[in-house]
């Protein structure tokens, strides 16, 4: 591939989390340096984990509350198309992430205006209207990975994977070599995994 093509990366994320939000920052500071064509989809945590018979009911409490912003997410997308959704991801992730804003209809109403788009969309946040969609763009990143992963998804091509889960973002030629060891790594045929054990919280700088 030329180095002046663009490369398609589809990134699935859940604005909620934390570690998917370290790892879009990744992306977008290697696109400043690396010609990316980044497409974002919604996928859900509330989904991923629905049925878990091991999570308490403090945590089936805290996914339903989390599905609220993937729905305006999905509003958002079928309102104005995909383009969308990779400014909202940036307003509700700065304000969930780095403002610790709460998860309800003011925030969402605040990411939607601060995106260009219609903050009446808010009301989606409580309404099953569109978790359908949802759902579809949630199984269409989990059918890449295996059920096995969490959020985020990052598919390079034909290759995806979940994360690099990574904390603090990489920046400059950090994120640069990173985004080199994972195309490496994509381009190795059954080259499944590589993990440890986190020792850190996400640091937002």
């Amino acid at each position: 591939m030329a180095h002046d093509t663009p490369t398609p990366v589809d990134f699935w994320f859940d604005p909620t989390c934390p570690w998917a939000w370290m790892t879009s920052r990744w992306v977008l500071e290697v696109a400043e340096r690396r010609p990316l064509e980044i497409r974002w989809h919604i996928m859900s945590l509330t989904v991923l984990n629905e049925g878990r018979a091991d999570l308490d009911e403090r945590w089936h409490r805290n996914l339903a509350l989390r599905m609220e912003p993937v729905r305006v997410c999905a509003a958002a997308e079928q309102t104005y198309g995909p383009g969308a959704l990779g400014r909202l991801y940036t307003e509700l992730g700065t304000r969930f992430h780095l403002e610790k804003a709460p998860k309800d209809r003011v925030t969402y109403a605040e990411a939607l205006a601060a995106s260009g788009l219609d903050p009446a969309l808010a009301d989606a946040a409580g309404s099953d209207a569109f978790d359908t969609a949802v759902r579809a763009s949630h199984h269409e990143g989990i059918a890449r990975v295996g059920t096995d992963v969490g959020t985020p998804i990052v598919a390079v091509g034909d290759v995806a994977f979940f994360g690099p889960v990574v904390t603090p973002t990489p920046r400059g030629e950090a994120a640069v070599k990173l985004w080199d060891g994972v195309l490496a790594v994509a381009e190795t045929d059954g080259f499944f995994e590589l993990k440890r054990t986190r020792t850190r919280d996400p640091i937002f700088v």
